[in-house]
């Protein structure tokens, strides 16, 4: 497989990682069909830990099999597929070498009491993820939360024993917890600043939502103010977010979030298009719809970020 020259100049940016590591950062950027583009899609399936069974697959039965999200995955042209440790397992072997895979390592769930603190369990190794033939772990920390000091140090860890072995690191960053209001979570000085965290602890990829133009931090409203950062826009907001991930330097893709219309996804991604990111990692607005609809919403979002829609 050769690598683009948009592929090699974005691998040029990892400087220090081994061989191993830009090895699968290339597997994934140059698969499917925005392959050699720079722009990737990500279909994350680890909602039934997060949510349950129910909520994550009833409105398409067909997801509650793991071999469905492969499946959808791969025909979509999709740049890798990530999910916990069970469904990779469950189809490991028939689907294997057909689509780079991203080892969920952590995971949350929707049982826990309101008065825990805002923590996920690691359920999953970087040798699992070699044994699976993953290209990557991924992580999800929470900053804002009381646990957070210790997400960030199971996570380094973790980071140094995938790099060594060859393995890139994906990291979720998803600010919730103690010290976030609701409004907080998707604030942008919050994103911006929860994009940094993740690159600081050497994502290689990193994972954030899209945010509003709410500044949640006092202090840093006064900068935003003063030095008049643009984040009028979803487009400018995405820019801002991106220059925090050291400038464009690491690959930062955006969270499709909860289901939504159609219309409402496209408008996402040419913000996240317009604004320099680099692709989507899109979940529930794809499984939940039927194979059919969500194939061609997938053949859209490609367009998009091709820039031919």
């Amino acid at each position: 497989m050769r690598a683009s020259k948009t592929v090699q100049n974005i691998l040029r940016n990892y400087e220090g990682e081994t061989p191993g590591v830009k090895a699968n950062l290339c597997r994934i950027l140059m698969e499917g069909k925005l392959g050699g583009t720079g722009k990737l899609i990500i279909l994350p399936v680890d909602q039934g830990f997060e949510h349950g069974p129910a909520r994550s697959f009833a409105p398409n039965p067909a997801g509650y099999d793991p071999h469905y999200h492969y499946q959808l995955a791969i025909d979509a042209g999709l740049s890798a597929y990530a999910a916990p440790l069970g469904p990779l397992e469950a189809g490991a072997d028939t689907f294997a070498g057909q689509i780079p895979t991203i080892l969920k390592v952590n995971s949350a769930n929707s049982l826990m009491s309101d008065t825990a603190g805002k923590n996920q369990a690691v359920t999953a190794s970087v040798d699992d993820a070699l044994r699976l033939g993953c290209a990557a772990i991924g992580f999800t920390i929470y900053p804002g939360s009381d646990m957070a000091l210790d997400m960030f140090e199971e996570i380094v860890e973790m980071r140094k024993e995938a790099a060594a072995k060859g393995i890139a690191t994906v990291i979720w960053s998803y600010p919730r917890g103690e010290a976030v209001t609701k409004d907080g979570e998707t604030a942008v000085d919050v994103s911006a600043y929860a994009a940094h965290i993740a690159a600081l602890l050497g994502a290689h990829i990193i994972k954030i939502k899209l945010s509003t133009d709410h500044l949640m931090q006092a202090e840093a409203k006064k900068v935003y103010d003063a030095q008049k950062i643009d984040v009028s826009t979803q487009a400018a907001r995405v820019r801002h977010c991106v220059q925090s991930s050291f400038n464009g330097r690491r690959i930062v893709v955006f969270s499709g979030g909860a289901a939504k219309g159609a219309d409402a996804v496209y408008d996402d991604a040419r913000a996240i298009r317009d604004g320099g990111g680099n692709g989507s990692i899109i979940g529930r607005n794809s499984f939940q719809r039927s194979r059919e609809d969500a194939l061609a919403m997938l053949s859209k979002l490609v367009d998009i970020y091709k820039g031919k829609a």
